[in-house]
């Protein structure tokens, strides 16, 4: 009997040191998770008071394309780097066709592979009996709106410098993404024989007018080919530095944002949002890994509280006594 009360002893001072544990590691993320800052735009237009709500019904190929700003106000200065992201909602990348709908030797700059696709690719595999380059869903449904923000300060616009390079991860821009080898660095050349993805205005070398930001190495159509696990994500899609240790990189104060509206989602109950966000060492404000742990954690609580209960009910049985022949 005394060593079953020592055991218990135990039991509980080990329960006690771990939610000692887990409530400092739950003060220590709180306090973290407070000095970041996030703020959400939305800026779908369906509701009819919203200044994008003209653009509501846009097709991919409207020419010119629609325009709206919408004006904010930010009530606390944002001093540190600022990640600029878009959203969008009720979009499944995860869906199993749509994943696999990609050649990954021809983003890796296979020139075989440039010119005859792969079938995984169907139906964004040919184009007027031409190879698509980038062939597939993933890179047919590339997010294309353009995002500009603007600070007002008197009635002036001032425009907000947004960092374009630097948003992808190192290992797809340098290792996964390469653009096809040939002689020269003219991709115009390099890509001769191949036709744009259906959706899209322009073909792949003509995505930025910078020699390392183009083709398959664009980082915006890198983020977007990592595709999300779940139906509401977003994806970074520039960066604001801060300049100096004496000004914030956001102050305090009106601000606007002007959106080339190119991306439909309307068909789809689509939402569409541009995010700003500091970050910590533990990355970004994101409610979904803390609920995640909560749910596991409290599904954790009632099997322990089941199997205590179990063990106390059946668990002292005498288990020695004799077996009758």
């Amino acid at each position: 009997m005394q060593e079953l009360k020592l055991q218990s002893r135990r039991k509980e001072v080990e329960k006690t040191k771990l939610e000692c544990i887990l409530q400092c590691s739950n003060i220590v993320c709180k306090h973290i998770f407070e000095k970041q800052l996030l703020l959400e735009i939305d800026y779908t237009g369906a509701e009819p008071s919203s200044p994008c709500n003209k653009c509501l019904n846009v097709s991919w190929d409207s020419t010119p394309p629609c325009t709206c700003t919408i004006n904010f106000t930010l009530e606390h200065s944002f001093e540190s780097n600022v990640f600029m992201y878009y959203g969008l909602s009720n979009f499944y990348q995860n869906h199993r066709r749509y994943v696999k709908s990609r050649d990954d030797s021809q983003l890796n700059g296979d020139n075989s592979s440039l010119l005859n696709p792969s079938k995984e690719c169907e139906p964004y595999r040919t184009n007027e009996d031409k190879p698509i380059a980038p062939c597939g869903a993933i890179a047919n449904s590339m997010f294309n709106d353009t995002l500009e923000l603007y600070r007002i300060d008197n009635d002036t616009r001032t425009p907000i410098t947004l960092i374009k390079k630097g948003i992808a991860w190192w290992t797809d821009k340098n290792v996964k993404f390469r653009n096809p080898t040939g002689d020269g660095n003219n991709l115009t050349a390099l890509f001769q024989g191949t036709t744009k993805p259906v959706n899209w205005p322009k073909p792949v070398y003509m995505l930025d007018s910078e020699p390392d930001n183009n083709g398959f190495i664009n980082e915006d159509f890198i983020v977007w080919m990592r595709t999300a696990a779940l139906p509401t994500f977003r994806k970074l899609y520039r960066l604001i530095e801060r300049k100096n240790n004496l000004q914030p990189t956001l102050q305090a104060g009106k601000y606007s944002l002007d959106i080339a509206y190119n991306y439909p989602v309307h068909s789809f109950d689509g939402r569409k949002r541009m995010i700003l966000s500091t970050i910590s060492w533990m990355g970004g404000k994101n409610p979904f890994l803390g609920i995640a742990y909560i749910t596991v954690g409290s599904i954790c609580f009632f099997l322990g509280v089941v199997l205590l209960i179990i063990h106390h009910k059946y668990g002292n049985r005498n288990t020695s006594a004799d077996i009758p022949n």
